[in-house]
């Protein structure tokens, strides 16, 4: 592999031990989807995955923007029937490194430390989804998007004269997939942003002039970085 593990920014670094292969994604393509048998587990080590869940009236929930050092597939660890309960599609071309199932809840049984760091970790992922769930249930689509721009900006802003600039290019319709809404609905929301100069957007890429802003419609609790981001 080309990658040193040190190189990793997750402190499961270890689980490269267990890599049986590395596998090849193409933008567009599926990693795997919702319902379909689980017995490999990943670590992202380039390109960009959406984790997304389909709701009962067909929209599309993104949960979580999967990128270099992420493990994926956790949640059917230590399961009788694993089956995914999200699915996985590639935004950013890219390679996975593969672990099968198994022998993860094996090497997670006899070694210790590396289950303590595992459960931490899996924590992290669980105090993320609560608070994006936070957002949503108690402040609507328009809550959503806020919520959803500043955790972009934490994941992926880059600090300029004018604002921060969210370095990775989201279509409306991928906006609205974080948020759970429609298009349409989002276009509005933008357009408003973008009347009263909180945002700006010019070639797809967005400037949030007004972070502060955001986090007051939302009543911002000052969540850790490591919490309030989109992956």
């Amino acid at each position: 592999m080309q990658q040193s593990i040190n190189e990793i920014p997750v402190t499961l670094s270890r689980l490269f031990e267990l890599v049986h292969y590395v596998k090849k994604m193409k933008k567009g393509d599926f990693l795997f989807r919702e319902g379909s048998h689980a017995e490999e587990l990943f670590i992202v080590q380039s390109g960009v995955l959406q984790l997304s869940k389909i709701i009962p009236d067909g929209r599309e929930l993104t949960l979580r923007m999967c990128s270099h050092g992420d493990f994926i597939g956790e949640l059917n660890l230590f399961s009788s029937s694993p089956r995914y309960l999200l699915s996985a599609r590639v935004a950013e071309s890219g390679e996975v490194a593969v672990i099968m199932r198994e022998e993860l809840e094996k090497k997670l049984s006899e070694d210790l430390p590396l289950s303590f760091e595992f459960i931490q970790w899996m924590s992290l992922q669980s105090r993320k989804t609560q608070t994006k769930f936070r957002d949503l249930v108690l402040y609507g689509k328009k809550g959503a998007l806020y919520s959803t721009l500043i955790r972009l900006c934490n994941s992926y802003g880059i600090t300029a004269s004018n604002g921060i600039v969210i370095d990775l290019p989201l279509t409306n319709q991928e906006l609205a997939n974080f948020c759970g809404t429609s298009r349409e609905v989002v276009n509005r929301l933008l357009s408003d942003l973008k009347k009263h100069e909180i945002i700006s957007i010019a070639k797809g890429t967005i400037t949030v002039h007004d972070v502060e802003y955001l986090k007051q419609e939302v009543d911002c609790e000052d969540c850790p970085v490591e919490i309030c981001k989109i992956d």
